[in-house]
């Protein structure tokens, strides 16, 4: 479970864990994730204590909190859809910046970034043309482009995972599809499985809070309207 949070979690945060390279929505929406993930993993351990010892206050607090975090994610999926341009705005204003300021020095922002390229083979936001922005590579006297867009099936002699490699031709030999179309291919190749997910974890966290009130509701409670006054 904390393995499962903190990947869901690293790439946005990395990508916005400096105020110069984040927006405040983003770095708040970031920070929401974390809190939504460290939430799921006490509500279930309270759902475990509630259930093994016959705690019905636990019980029901576990039920609360599976109703607000399914309301929370129903409507964060509204807001996203409904707000979509605006973060892909958001997010194209963040990864421009880090592309700008790329020096390969292993910051957290820079391995994320790195990672996205080489894991879905994209180069920059809208294609390679991106990476002639950066500092360090217009102004030097070689050849550079990123290793992180290396392209493997073209010729070339360095494959590394991250930095700037220098090139044998004035050709970059990278993917030449920019990241957002990358992204965007994806989800609409794959929006039945996201949608299937999506529904499958509604439908698992309804049977949650029924069960939860059906064990509070057979937990007997003591009546102590019977117990003799003296």
């Amino acid at each position: 479970m904390f393995g499962s949070v903190s990947t869901h979690t690293w790439l946005p945060a990395s990508l916005c864990q400096s105020e110069k390279e984040s927006s405040t929505s983003l770095k708040v929406g970031s920070y929401i994730l974390i809190g939504v993930g460290s939430l799921s993993i006490l509500m279930g351990f309270l759902g475990c204590v509630g259930a093994v010892y016959e705690i019905r206050c636990l019980l029901g607090l576990y039920f609360t909190c599976l109703l607000l975090i399914l309301i929370a994610q129903v409507t964060a999926a509204v807001l996203i859809y409904f707000q979509r341009e605006l973060l892909k705005n958001e997010m194209s204003t963040i990864v421009n910046k880090i592309i700008v300021d790329y020096t390969g020095e292993n910051r957290t922002a820079e391995l994320a970034w790195d990672y996205i390229q080489r894991t879905i083979h994209c180069c920059g936001w809208t294609g390679p043309g991106n990476w002639t922005e950066n500092s360090l590579i217009k102004n030097s006297t070689q050849v550079l482009y990123p290793c992180s867009c290396r392209n493997s099936s073209l010729p070339g002699v360095q494959m590394k995972d991250s930095g700037l490699c220098e090139a044998l031709l004035p050709d970059w030999p990278v993917y030449t599809t920019g990241c957002v179309s990358s992204v965007e291919s994806w989800l609409l190749n794959n929006s039945g499985v996201i949608l299937g997910i999506c529904i499958a974890v509604a439908v698992i966290e309804l049977l949650g809070m029924i069960l939860s009130m059906c064990l509070c509701k057979s937990i007997q409670q003591e009546d102590y309207t019977k117990v003799p006054k003296y």
